[in-house]
């Protein structure tokens, strides 16, 4: 555990590790009046802040020891973040369904089967006023849809045939877009839902544009452009027509909500390519943001850029925290967003004023990659201290993870390797990455006690050491990936299926990453037919 001050209560020596972090942020205040229903388990992590605070007390420390099973469902995704709704647990079950449970007995209300490729991490529960009309709401193959919670059965009503086609108005033929559906749910605010996007992270991937949808009809309320189009604010930090081939800049991970004030929070991702920007010069906004918008139109409140001109994939995409706290004997409501890079960025929820001074400071910038252009500052949170190490060495190599003689391997390839903190550039040598791309806090990591200013941090230590391929690098082993020649892999049959559906979980050269497991010579573990299987359906 952290505390403001910094002070650690254990020692960290693996190699990868994983640590707990509650950020006090400042003195206590209590819950407001109009914060939402927190007895309950109505949304996605709980309520619309995903805070996964709870007021039920009938469980605690003194009896946790004597619960006994109350009955069991044998078909339930345990991916799937299950709601709680009058007395009814909506979830994902067998045969890629969405199921309906009776909370007190288990029984089965009903089960609507077969919907492949279903996101796999929740969904939206809506009710109207009078709660006759409940609704369930969730993407499956980039479209998204509709189910009456209290039939099971599909609102053809809704969009266009009972779907709307998320693939639509990015300025982009839908035909070539491979993917864009997000695998967390995005929120609820009144009659909107509000959703992201995975867009993917190869070139040509589609713009991660944030959009609300009108609950009942399908039809879409408002669009935010995350590559500004000419005449927008930030079009100027991007190239010319930059919106007409950059993609990524999306909200794959965690939308927050804030219904008092009726603010919507994303926190956003890197431009496409992640490691090479020699074709999107300028800091790029709004690309790595944390990003404040009137929940009811879409327009921009403000904005927040963590990392400018990104070539390191420091995506943002844990959930936005909010709590309130006292600074100078003034009571501040405050949105709290934990990076990649270890840091917590703590504003004003109103105005995005740093609660404590975010610093610009220098950062190297000497690259050996042809036309690129390193942004020459980075921002650096003064309070509270990093969450997460960020700084990695051979003499960090865990003794008990391998031989004396991969560890030596380890040890020198460390110390020959680009070493210069969380924004080493990515050259045609090897560099360190510390916590990495993959470290830091990652979707699902953070929650909030909005009674006390306390934020929860799950952090990730896991060292990257990464290059790009030189053109005769990547034209030796099959083709080149574009732009500066290509980031580590080669450019196999089937590539362009892999950078959309499968890279971001098990890696740029298929070893697997904390997420993924390594697929390197699955062609021996799995038959032609299991592949074609996975790759079509999931597992």
């Amino acid at each position: 555990m952290v505390r403001q001050q910094g002070e650690s209560t254990g020692r960290r020596t693996a190699v990868i590790g994983r640590a707990v972090a509650a950020l006090a942020l400042a003195g206590v205040a209590g819950l407001s009046a109009a914060d939402p229903d927190r007895s309950s388990w109505t949304d996605f992590n709980g309520s619309p802040d995903n805070s996964k605070y709870s007021t039920l007390k009938q469980i605690d420390k003194s009896n946790v020891s004597k619960l006994e099973v109350a009955w069991t469902y044998p078909y339930g995704e345990t991916m799937f973040n299950p709601i709680v709704v009058h007395g009814v647990v909506y979830a994902r079950g067998r045969n890629s369904s969405l199921i309906a449970l009776n909370a007190a007995t288990g029984k089965e209300i009903w089960i609507h089967e077969n919907l492949q490729g279903i996101h796999q991490r929740g969904m939206n529960y809506w009710e109207s006023k009078d709660g006759k009309d409940c609704r369930l709401l969730f993407s499956a193959n980039d479209y998204l849809q509709e189910i009456d919670c209290h039939t099971g059965k599909s609102i053809v009503s809704f969009g266009r045939d009972g779907a709307v086609d998320l693939r639509e108005g990015l300025g982009r033929d839908p035909a070539t877009i491979g993917r864009i559906q997000a695998k967390s749910p995005g929120k609820i605010f009144e009659n909107l839902v509000i959703v992201g996007s995975a867009t993917g992270e190869a070139y040509f991937s589609p713009p991660g544009d944030l959009r609300a949808y009108d609950v009942v009809t399908g039809k879409l309320v408002w669009q935010f452009h995350t590559v500004p189009h000419p005449g927008e604010f930030g079009y100027e930090t991007w190239p010319k027509d930059a919106w007409k081939y950059i993609g990524g800049t999306n909200t794959w991970g965690e939308i927050t909500i804030d219904p008092v004030h009726a603010i919507a929070f994303f926190p956003t991702g890197s431009g496409t390519f992640d490691f090479y920007g020699a074709d999107r010069h300028g800091t790029n906004l709004f690309a790595n943001c944390l990003l404040a918008l009137d929940a009811r139109t879409g327009k921009r409140l403000w904005h927040f850029q963590n990392v400018h001109h990104d070539l390191w994939d420091y995506d943002n995409t844990s959930a936005p925290q909010l709590t309130t706290v006292k600074q100078n004997g003034k009571t501040i409501d405050v949105v709290a967003m934990a990076g990649k890079t270890g840091f917590l960025y703590v504003f004003n929820r109103l105005t995005g004023e740093p609660i404590w001074p975010i610093e610009e400071r220098p950062v190297p910038t000497k690259t050996e990659v042809p036309g690129e252009e390193v942004w020459p500052t980075q921002p650096f949170p003064t309070r509270p201290p990093a969450f997460a190490r960020q700084k990695f060495t051979a003499d960090d190599v865990n003794p008990y993870l391998l031989t004396p003689a991969e560890q030596q391997q380890f040890k020198e390839r460390i110390s020959k390797a680009r070493n210069e903190g969380l924004f080493t550039p990515i050259g045609f040598t090897e560099a360190i990455h510390m916590p990495g791309n993959n470290g830091g806090s990652n979707w699902g990591s953070t929650s909030s006690n909005p009674t006390d200013g306390t934020v929860y941090v799950i952090s990730y230590d896991i060292p990257a050491i990464m290059r790009l391929l030189t053109p005769q690098e990547a034209a030796a082993r099959g083709g080149r990936r574009g732009g500066g020649g290509g980031v580590g892999a080669p450019a196999l049959p089937g590539m362009t299926v892999f950078q959309r559906d499968c890279q971001v979980c098990h890696g740029v050269d298929r070893a697997g990453t904390a997420n993924g497991a390594s697929l390197i010579g699955v062609a021996s573990r799995l038959s032609v037919d299991e592949i074609r299987s996975v790759v079509s359906n999931g597992r």
